[in-house]
């Protein structure tokens, strides 16, 4: 009888065991949820860290911004990483960091999985830039390419390795493809704009979410074909050849007028920032986000990108207030 007390004693503390374990784990991950958001709503003072990561794109003006910014406030720390946008709106979406750079809008999924995670945001435009399409600078057979070249080069099931592949005039060249990775909003772009499917493209390429390796990589190899944002060509001009885009209407290279005017089509788009709208009530984001807003103009023209319109950045400050 007492053995028999004494099994049932040992499985009752065994159940016991495993429904603390259970408690235990469930408010474990719910604290771990919700820590970065107590994080930054304790932190509500003027001065600290406001974190940024996403898209190497907007990159070049947000650290134009942020260093200006910090010229006057160096008490605050401002980190900005180049994960590109889905890597961005990965720890974006878990409220991990404040400010998240994306060259293309919010995915439904990820802002399916900020709701999930409480994360409210605000989306703000900054800039236009037109994704641009380069060569090496000794390529001297192309100058123009159409939209429907582009997609028999970069479609999914493509098997095009030679220049001559894709136009009879095109020389005997072994062609070699440079471009973002799978977490780039400029790789989402291109891909649903040229193939019709974002994320549908062929995967024998040389993928970064470093521009300036892309850079490296068509600026030393003679067969190379790549694109990224026009603006990190700007300060490459000597080491790569722009190629113009035809879609449909004759040939148009990116200019700070085409891509404004719409004339560069279809490759022009809006570059985003995303803020969490909890984390606006830190003292020091609201006055960042306030300066980006009212400086985006003069920097993302500095730095090779588009200005929106006055009356646009005062539409966009209007929504952080």
């Amino acid at each position: 009888m007492k053995l028999k007390n004494i099994v049932l004693s040992v499985r009752n503390l065994g159940l016991i065991s495993v429904f603390i374990f259970a408690l235990l784990s469930f408010i474990s991950c719910d604290s771990e949820k919700s820590s970065t958001k107590e994080k930054y709503s304790k932190n509500t003072d003027a001065h600290g860290m406001i974190e940024i990561d996403g898209s190497s794109t907007v990159y070049p003006i947000t650290v134009a911004v942020a260093e200006e910014f910090r010229k006057s406030r160096n008490d605050v720390q401002i980190p900005v990483g180049i994960s590109g946008t889905g890597g961005g709106m990965k720890r974006f979406t878990k409220g991990e960091i404040s400010i998240v750079d994306a060259s293309r809008p919010i995915k439904e999924k990820e802002a399916a999985a900020a709701e999930e995670n409480d994360v409210e945001f605000i989306e703000l435009e900054v800039a236009y830039d037109g994704l641009s399409v380069m060569v090496n600078p000794s390529n001297d057979w192309v100058d123009c390419l159409t939209t429907e070249e582009l997609n028999k080069i970069w479609a999914p099931d493509s098997k095009i390795t030679n220049w001559s592949e894709i136009r009879d005039s095109f020389p005997d060249q072994a062609l070699r493809l440079y471009g973002p990775g799978t977490d780039s909003g400029t790789f989402d772009y291109f891909t649903d704009t040229i193939n019709g499917e974002e994320g549908a493209s062929r995967a024998d390429y040389t993928p970064s979410e470093d521009d300036n390796v892309l850079v490296q990589g068509i600026s030393g190899d003679k067969g190379a074909l790549g694109y990224f944002g026009y603006a990190y060509y700007i300060p490459n001009q000597d080491k790569l050849k722009l190629v113009s885009v035809d879609g449909g209407t004759g040939c148009v290279s990116p200019t700070s007028t085409t891509i404004n005017d719409g004339t560069y089509s279809p490759l022009s788009r809006p570059l985003l920032i995303y803020v969490n709208k909890a984390h606006l009530t830190r003292q020091i984001v609201k006055e960042f986000v306030t300066y980006y807003l009212t400086n985006a103009a003069k920097y993302s023209e500095e730095v090779g990108y588009v200005s929106l319109p006055d009356s646009s950045y005062d539409q966009e400050l209007k929504k952080i207030q």
